[in-house]
């Protein structure tokens, strides 16, 4: 699986995104990190941000819901198939874990983890998710926040598609960076391998091998 993997937004080139996804050009936007939030007008046009930014790039993108598909896998999977690129967007990462794991995308994910059909990509907690471990993110992250709809169980486990943990938003103009010096902290004190960026950085690569892009 390609990997473009950004501290906020598209980051500073998103012609590398472009150049990762293949002929197929449809894009999943996967917002349900937002789900905290309600349906406000400041939630709907930063959802329509990430629509137009994506066809920005002459991909297509659409929503896509996975509170849809909680207790649906394989009809997830079937639908994920569909696409050439996922896009899963910042907010609350405990609620965006919770919402692959009801839905079963973080065990679709690993399936097409060795393939190169898909490009998985997003922003903030959307790469926290892809990490080994939540742990340490509570610093910044609420855990307790629970969406009606949601099982309230804290899902601490990463998705793992990466092999260290991420600290977006670092030294950034973000009203995050404060508490996200916190979690640098934590990574060192507790010998955790991370990554930290700042905005506008990015990290593009496979399943298996990384290399960084400014």
């Amino acid at each position: 699986m390609k990997l473009y993997l950004s501290s906020f937004h598209l980051g500073k080139d998103p012609q590398k995104l472009k150049n990762l996804v293949s002929n197929n050009k449809r894009a999943a936007v996967i917002n349900n990190a937002l789900d905290c939030y309600g349906n406000t007008d400041r939630v709907r046009k930063s959802k329509q941000q990430e629509l137009d930014d994506l066809k920005g790039l002459g991909l297509s993108p659409e929503d896509l819901d996975l509170r849809r598909f909680f207790g649906k896998q394989e009809e997830l999977r079937t639908k994920i198939s569909e696409y050439g690129l996922v896009w899963v967007r910042g907010g609350s990462s405990f609620v965006l874990r919770r919402a692959m794991k009801e839905s079963g995308f973080d065990e679709v994910l690993e399936g097409l983890s060795f393939g190169d059909s898909l490009v998985y990509a997003g922003y903030s907690v959307g790469v926290c998710v892809i990490t080994p471990t939540l742990r340490g993110v509570e610093l910044v992250d609420d855990p307790n926040v629970i969406p009606e709809g949601y099982r309230k169980e804290i899902i601490w486990d990463g998705v793992g598609l990466v092999n260290y943990s991420f600290a977006p938003h670092y030294h950034s103009n973000h009203p995050e960076s404060e508490a996200v010096d916190k979690l640098v902290q934590y990574y060192i004190e507790n010998n955790m391998p991370f990554r930290a960026l700042r905005d506008g950085d990015v990290i593009v690569g496979s399943a298996d091998r990384f290399y960084e892009g400014k």
